[in-house]
Parts: structure tokens; C-alpha cells; sequence
């Protein structure tokens, strides 16, 4: 076989938890490696193969497929790469964020006076408007991992297992400094005073509690919600920043087309305000959308339409997908100019 049907496979094999195909397929790479002299490969692979669980009688593991024993299987490790820069942020925000990373990153300035540096952080605002983006860049600017925390590995339907994940979890993060992530933060933090909710919400919520006060300074936590009424009260008090990120203005969104537009060397065709008019984006999210659709078309044309073309098609398409007027519709309209 193939090495990259047996990478294929053993990726299969690990996404689906099936922990004997896994082994058989690690093994299978082994020895490929060894009949190529890749002795010290073939070695690390052995020695990895050591710690993994035997499978049992059925040929599955009789381990869970995500690793929970740490808490790592109920985060997803990404490498952010957009700057705070590339952020169209209100005034105040951009402040809050700046104080934040400076903290962070004299740290020991402020230890030395007996003080830690702010690091639980919530946004609040409806989709598209940045949240996650905002916290990306949080992490880029501090030159941290962003672990972004994956709900469906944390809440189980057995009772007391979410709050024993949850614990894990936080001591998993505990081991390196991050920028952790919580998006819809509402989903494990709701008002422990609904009286809809059962008994183990409120287990989840203490649980959480108690780990956000014991959070070392070195871990920024961002929380980030659609619906700020429904977080426990206590849960709110512990984000020492609270940033609303709202939706754009008309102003905000011109500029946002012009910044973007300065990436294409062509003509569009279109003023910002009169492209942003004919998008009609309802946040930054729809309006990145666009912009990246008109990447990929051009890249695919290849010359093969001019530049201003391409976009009055990607317009019209747009309208026609996200239920908006055409550009011809808008043609006697003043305000489109």
C-alpha cells in the first residue's frame, strides 16, 4: 500500500476512534519505514505505540476515542495569524485590547508591585462582527497558542461527567500560557436561577466558577456570547473586561471595503460606499464572505474576463444568493451612486 493511503487511513481510523486499526496501520508505517532505513522513524513510532490503549475483543478500543485523560481532547490547538491591526475595532475597544496586551506582556513589571495583569476577557455581540477574530489576534499579539475549546467533547449526558471534563480541561490549560477560547460561552455559563434548568447545570456552573478564580494570570481566557442575559450573574462578575462588539456602522463598513479593495491591483468599477451599497453586508463576517469570493473567482479566471467584469458578476451573484436587489434594480436609485 501506498504511504499516503496508509496516512489516509490512519487518520480515518483515528477519527473515528477505532484504536486497532490505528495500531495495525502505525505498525504498517513502521515497518515501511524500516524496510527504507528509517530506522530512528520507525523506532519513535514503536515507542509511540507503547502508550496506546489495547484494543479489545470487538477490535475497538476500550478507551474513549478523545483523549479526556488530560483534558487535550476538549480543545482544538490552533496558530493564530491575524494581527489586532487587521481589526476594524471602535475606539474604546481597541484601548481595552492594547491595556490588555501590554499587562500581559510586562507582566513582571506588574508583579513586582505585588499586582497580576487582567486575563479574563468577554465579548459580547451578534454574529459575524469579529468575537472570534478579536481573540485570534489577542493571541497572535502575545505570541501564544489559541486553544479553542470544543463543547462537544466537554458536555456529556451523564451526570457530574461535563463538570469532571470542564476540571480537566482547565488543568490540561494550566501547563503552558494561551489564549483560551470559549466561543458561545452562555452554553456553560447560563443563570444557575432558571428554573428550566436541572441540577446539573448548576454543578457545571460552580464547577467553572471555581476554575476561573483559580486560572493563573499567564492563561487569558476570552469568553465570547450572543445572549449576555443569560449568563450567571457570578460567571459575568468574574471577566474583569467586558467589550461589546457591535454591529458596523455605515462608516466602519465603507472603510472595510476600501481597506479590502487596496488588495486587488484591478479596477473594480465601484467606489467603496457604492460597492458597500450594492453588497449590502449585514457585518464584517459577509462582507470578508464577498470579498474572498471574488479571490477565488479571479484566481480561476485567469485573465480570461477583465477585472470589473468579474466584480459586477460577483455582485449580482450575491444578491441573487443572499436574497438582495440586482445592481440593474438599484440602477435609478440615488442613493446606490
Amino acid at each position: 500500500m501506498a504511504r499516503s493511503d496508509l496516512i489516509i487511513d490512519l487518520v480515518k481510523a483515528g477519527i473515528s476512534g477505532d484504536q486497532g486499526s490505528v495500531r495495525v496501520t502505525a505498525e504498517a508505517i513502521a515497518a515501511d519505514e524500516r524496510q527504507k532505513k528509517h530506522t530512528g522513524v520507525a523506532d519513535r513510532i514503536a515507542k509511540a505505540l507503547v502508550a496506546t490503549p489495547k484494543p479489545g475483543a470487538n477490535g475497538k478500543s476500550t478507551q474513549p476515542a478523545m483523549r479526556l485523560k488530560d483534558g487535550s481532547g476538549g480543545i482544538q490547538r490552533k496558530e493564530p495569524d491575524r494581527s489586532i491591526d487587521s481589526l476594524f475595532l471602535e475606539r474604546q475597544t481597541r484601548i481595552a485590547c492594547s491595556e490588555l496586551i501590554e499587562e500581559q506582556q510586562r507582566a513582571d513589571v506588574l508583579r513586582a508591585h505585588g499586582l497580576e495583569p487582567r486575563h479574563r476577557l468577554m465579548l459580547v455581540g451578534p454574529p459575524g462582527n469579529g468575537k472570534t477574530s478579536l481573540a485570534e489576534s489577542l493571541a497572535y499579539e502575545l505570541a501564544l497558542p489559541l486553544f479553542v475549546v470544543r463543547y462537544d467533547a466537554i458536555i456529556t449526558s451523564y451526570l457530574g461527567d461535563t463538570a469532571t471534563r470542564l476540571r480537566r480541561l482547565f488543568d490540561f490549560v494550566k501547563t503552558e500560557p494561551c489564549v483560551l477560547f470559549f466561543d458561545e460561552f452562555d452554553a456553560i455559563g447560563k443563570e444557575r436561577g432558571d428554573v428550566h434548568e436541572t441540577g446539573e447545570i448548576k454543578r457545571v456552573v460552580t464547577t467553572l466558577l471555581l476554575q476561573l478564580d483559580d486560572l493563573p494570570s499567564y492563561c487569558v481566557l476570552v469568553g465570547a456570547t450572543n445572549h449576555p442575559e443569560l449568563l450567571d450573574r457570578a460567571t459575568w462578575r468574574r471577566f474583569e473586561i467586558r467589550l461589546e462588539l457591535s454591529k458596523p456602522n455605515d462608516d466602519q463598513m465603507i472603510e472595510f471595503f476600501a481597506q479590502k479593495m487596496k488588495d486587488f491591483n484591478g479596477n473594480f468599477g465601484f467606489t467603496a460606499k457604492r460597492l458597500r451599497s450594492a453588497v449590502d453586508p449585514k457585518n464584517f463576517s459577509e462582507a470578508e464572505d464577498f470579498f474572498m469570493d471574488i479571490h477565488r473567482r479571479h484566481a480561476l479566471a485567469q485573465g480570461a474576463i477583465t477585472f470589473r467584469t468579474l466584480v459586477k458578476d460577483r455582485v449580482s451573484a450575491w444578491a441573487s444568493q443572499h436574497g438582495r436587489i440586482t445592481l440593474d434594480d438599484r440602477s435609478t436609485d440615488p442613493s446606490a451612486v
